[in-house]
């Protein structure tokens, strides 16, 4: 794709070559020329990487637009099945992904997510809130364990487990100590028995307990309820998972999109950590798939970055050639040339 712009006169003469406001997806560079087409799409080859890469929006070695990633995942983490997605992917944008590919994406950029939101800090309140639900996973039931701020909803920790053990308390305190970086004043919970001596063995009796079913402690009571339909909309997710594994991989990645991408009404339309303090560099997970706006020339526009051509002198070479069976020198004069530069 050619844009017309102004050049240079050399000798009286314009020079007009072609260059394009994009750059390559493995280097960032913008030394690049056109590279044929493929099934109507436009191709590339990078000077600098030496590599080839196609005009679809897409990320290297991926063939499906950065914005239709990040709209899959999404929408998992916000309840929707994989068959779902990929029904609805193909409606709209005519993209015909399988489950297991849309799962990839979701495994692949959720550890991706995952690593770089573990050590920000938070400025949470004294009144946490604790709660376990029960999932039915590979034919076996696993408990989720799940502990919230009261303050700003931030979920500080969430472990999954075979058995509600004293010991499985304690590790959720701990977690959610370690990522607050401080003890709570207050922790609200059922009646679990578990949950007396492990908080007590994690905080000690600096921390007060609070054991009540159903919830009544007064001005939480909407907080309660709203925190059981938050984990209702993550047992959706969880459901299909075939292992464990799988299923502590998409709870860290239901957890950082329920604190750090998800807007909160009751928060004014804030995330949980914003309220916290945090500054998270992504606001959705196109932003998380995409880490850098990738340019192609489906996105150049008027108000585009230019890029104005410096003129240089190439210096002069000696090309020997063979004709007939005889050797010939032949004298290449010094040319300007096209160097790219960004203003």
């Amino acid at each position: 794709m050619s844009i017309t712009r102004e050049y240079r006169r050399v000798n009286g003469h314009a020079i007009k070559a072609p260059y394009f406001d994009i750059s390559c997806k493995y280097c960032g560079g913008y030394n690049i020329i056109k590279y044929g087409t493929f099934r109507g799409r436009q191709r590339f080859w990078c000077k600098d990487c030496k590599r080839k890469f196609a005009d679809n929006d897409a990320l290297p070695n991926m063939k499906t637009p950065i914005d239709q990633v990040g709209t899959a995942i999404g929408m998992y983490y916000e309840g929707q099945s994989l068959n779902s997605i990929c029904r609805l992917l193909t409606q709209i944008y005519h993209s015909y992904p399988s489950d297991s590919t849309v799962y990839r994406w979701i495994a692949k950029f959720t550890k991706q997510a995952v690593n770089e939101a573990r050590d920000y800090k938070l400025d949470v309140g004294n009144v946490w809130v604790a709660d376990e639900t029960v999932l039915d996973i590979d034919g076996k039931n696993v408990w989720f364990w799940d502990i919230i701020d009261a303050k700003t909803r931030f979920l500080l920790a969430s472990r999954i487990s075979r058995s509600r053990t004293i010991k499985d308390a304690a590790l959720l305190m701990n977690e959610a100590r370690r990522r607050a970086g401080k003890s709570p004043k207050t922790i609200l919970t059922d009646k679990l028995a578990a949950y007396l001596d492990g908080i007590e063995l994690v905080f000690g009796a600096a921390t007060k307990h609070i054991r009540s079913k159903p919830f009544t402690i007064e001005n939480n009571t909407n907080l309660i309820e709203r925190f059981h339909g938050t984990l209702k909309d993550r047992t959706k997710v969880m459901r299909g998972l075939k292992d464990t594994k799988s299923a502590r991989l998409i709870t860290e990645g239901w957890l950082l999109h329920y604190n750090y991408l998800r807007p909160h009404e009751a928060l004014k339309g804030k995330t949980p950590a914003e309220v916290a303090g945090v500054k998270y560099p992504y606001r959705n997970w196109q932003e998380v798939v995409a880490k850098r706006e990738v340019i192609t020339p489906a996105k150049v526009s008027a108000t585009s970055t230019i890029i104005i051509p410096e003129l240089t002198q190439r210096p002069e070479r000696v090309i020997v050639r063979k004709k007939l069976g005889k050797l010939h020198r032949h004298r290449e004069k010094p040319v300007p040339t096209l160097v790219a530069m960004r203003c």
